[in-house]
C-alpha cells in the first residue's frame, strides 16, 4: 500500500486514506531468466482455481533450471527468476500450489486478498494535462518544507547531477509535467507490477494515482521559477511502478523494483509504501516469513550493488521498535513495516509544520534513522501532480526529502557507496530531542512515547535531514573577489 500520503483530513489519502511499500555489472538479460512450465511429475494438478501470482523463495544458490523444475513439479509456471537472490515469481491455477511447494517458500498476495477481500482504494484517474495547461505561477513561497531542511536554492549551490538517478518506486510518474520532463529518465524506467520489469512507457506511467508524481516532484522538480522546486532539481528520476491502480504493492513488485534499480545502477531509491496485503505485518506466520525473506534479500543485494534505499516509516502511528532486522527471521509480537524495517534501509519519520513528530507517523528506536517534513493539519507538502500541483501529507512526503538530499550527496561524491552516503546523511542531520510533552489531542494522555536522547531517538532518529549542511553553497567569484552566497 502507499506508504503514506494524502492531505490530513482528506489529503492523507494514501496509506490509510493516504494509501497505504560493488556496482552491478550484470545486464538485465543476465539477471532475469524465464522458463516454460515444467510438467508436474507425481503431482495431481488441478486447474479449478483462478490464476494467482506467487513470490517464491529458494535456497540460495539454486540454479534457474532447478527453480523452474521445482515450480513446475508443484503445479505452477515460472515467469521470472532472480538468480542473484534465488527469488522467483510464478503463476498457478492450482489452489494447492503454495502447499505443494511449501508454505514457508511461496506466497500470493493476490490469493490472500481474494480470501479476505479488502475494500478497493481506487481513486479518480490521474488526469495528465498538456504542458501548456499546467499553471506557471511560482509556488516556491508555499514550500515551507524546503525551507525547513535548508533546500531553498541560492545561486552557487549545486542542484545535483543528471548522472545521479533516483528510482521512484511508486505508482508511476507523469513524464510530461513541465517540472519533471527534463528530470525523467525513460531508459531507466520500468513497470514492475507483474514481478518482472517492463520498460515499455505504458507500464510505468501513472494510472489512477498522482502519488508517484508528487514524490518525484519533491525530489527533482525543476528550479525554473515556475511551480515548485525539488530538493535536488538537477538529478534524474526513474519511474519504477510497483503500486497498482488499487493502491496495492505486492511483494514480487517490490522485489522487482529493487532489483531493477540495482541493475540500472541507480544511486538512490525512494519507497513511499509498505508491502501488501497487510500494510503492517504484525505477528504473521510462514506467509510473512516468505515476504520478509524475499524483500530482505533484494534490499541486501541492491545495497551491495551500490544503491541506497530510502523508505517511509508508514502512517500507522505505531511503535516499530520490535521489527526484525534484515537477514533475521521475523519473530516476536511487534509490527514490521516492509521495506522500512530493514537495517540497510534509511527509514524516515514525518514532522509537521512544527518540528514535532506528526501524529500519524510511525516511530521506533533503532528503526527510524531520520525525519523530514510530511505535513499536518496546518499545512501539507506541496508538489507536482499530473496536470498541476497539490498538497499531500504523510511519511510518503517525508521520505523523498531524504532521498533528494542523498542524491545531492551522491552528486558531490561520485565514489561514495550507500553506507558512506547514509553516514553523511546522519552526520549532517540536525538533532531533534524527544518532546517533553507529546499530548497532541490535549486530553492529558501522551499519544506516543519517545525513547532515546537528543542525538538519537525513536521519533526522529539522528534528526532532521539538512540539505544546506549536506551540500553547502559554493564560493562564487565577483570581480575577482570570492564571496559566499547566502
Amino acid at each position: 500500500m502507499w506508504a503514506d500520503s494524502g492531505p490530513v483530513g482528506g489529503a492523507v489519502a494514501l496509506l490509510g486514506p493516504v494509501r497505504r511499500v560493488a556496482a552491478v555489472t550484470l545486464v538485465l538479460c543476465a539477471q532475469l531468466v524465464g522458463f516454460p512450465a515444467a510438467h508436474a511429475q507425481g503431482q495431481d494438478c488441478s486447474a479449478s482455481g483462478r490464476a494467482a501470482r506467487y513470490v517464491v523463495v529458494f535456497d540460495k544458490g539454486t540454479s534457474a533450471d532447478s527453480a523452474a523444475r521445482q515450480i513446475g513439479a508443484a503445479c505452477g509456471e515460472e515467469t521470472t527468476y532472480y538468480p542473484q537472490i534465488a527469488v522467483g515469481v510464478a503463476t498457478s491455477t492450482d489452489e494447492g500450489f503454495a502447499a505443494n511447494l511449501g508454505l514457508d517458500r511461496a506466497f500470493s498476495a493476490q490469493a490472500e486478498r481474494r480470501a479476505a477481500p479488502h475494500s478497493h482504494r481506487t481513486g479518480k484517474p490521474a488526469s495528465v494535462a498538456a504542458a501548456g495547461a499546467v499553471p506557471v505561477a511560482d509556488r516556491s513561497g508555499d514550500q515551507w518544507d524546503m525551507r525547513a531542511i535548508g533546500a531553498a536554492w541560492p545561486p552557487g549551490r549545486s542542484p545535483g547531477s543528471r548522472s545521479v538517478v533516483v528510482g521512484v518506486l511508486d505508482s508511476g510518474i507523469d513524464a510530461t509535467h513541465p517540472d519533471l520532463a527534463a528530470a525523467i529518465v525513460p531508459g531507466k524506467s520500468a513497470g514492475c507490477l507483474t514481478g518482472a520489469p517492463d520498460p515499455d512507457q505504458a507500464s510505468w506511467l501513472p494510472g489512477t494515482s498522482s502519488h508517484g508524481t508528487h514524490v518525484a516532484g519533491t525530489i527533482a522538480a525543476a528550479n525554473d521559477g515556475k511551480g515548485v522546486t525539488g530538493v535536488a532539481p538537477g538529478v534524474g528520476v526513474a519511474s519504477v511502478k510497483v503500486v497498482d491502480d488499487h493502491g496495492y504493492v505486492d511483494p514480487e513488485a517490490a522485489v522487482c523494483g529493487l532489483m531493477w534499480a540495482a541493475a540500472q545502477h541507480m544511486r538512490v531509491t525512494n519507497s513511499s509504501f509498505s508491502v501488501d496485503p497487510w500494510g503492517l505485518s504484525c505477528a504473521r506466520g510462514d506467509d510473512h516469513g516468505v515476504v520478509h525473506e524475499a524483500l530482505a534479500r533484494a534490499v541486501e543485494y541492491s545495497t551491495a550493488s551500490g544503491t541506497l534505499n530510502v523508505a517511509a516509516a508508514t502512517n500507522e502511528a505505531v511503535n516499530l521498535t520490535p521489527s526484525p532486522k534484515s537477514g533475521t527471521p521475523p519473530g516476536g509480537t511487534g509490527c514490521e513495516a516492509l521495506p522500512a524495517g530493514f537495517r540497510d534501509v534509511v527509514t524516515v519519520s514525518a514532522i509537521g509544520t512544527a518540528p514535532v513528530k506528526a501524529g500519524y507517523s510511525s516511530y521506533g528506536l533503532g528503526v527510524i534513522d531520520l525525519t523530514a517534513p510530511g505535513g499536518d493539519d496546518r499545512g501539507c507538502v506541496l508538489s507536482t501532480v499530473p496536470g498541476g500541483y497539490a498538497p499531500m501529507c504523510g511519511t510518503s512526503m517525508a521520505a523523498p526529502h531524504v532521498a533528494g538530499v542523498a542524491a545531492l550527496l551522491a552528486s558531490a561524491r561520485p565514489e561514495a557507496g550507500p553506507r558512506a552516503l547514509r553516514s553523511d546523511l546522519e552526520h549532517e542531520a540536525k538533532p531533534v530531542p524527544c518532546p517533553g510533552d507529546y499530548d497532541l489531542t490535549g486530553d492529558g494522555d501522551q499519544d506516543a512515547f519517545c525513547d532515546g536522547y537528543s542525538a538519537y531517538n525513536g521519533f526522529y532518529g539522528h534528526g532532521l535531514v539538512d540539505a544546506a549542511a549536506a551540500v553547502p553553497a559554493a564560493p562564487v567569484t565577483d570581480f575577482g573577489l570570492a564571496r559566499l552566497t547566502p
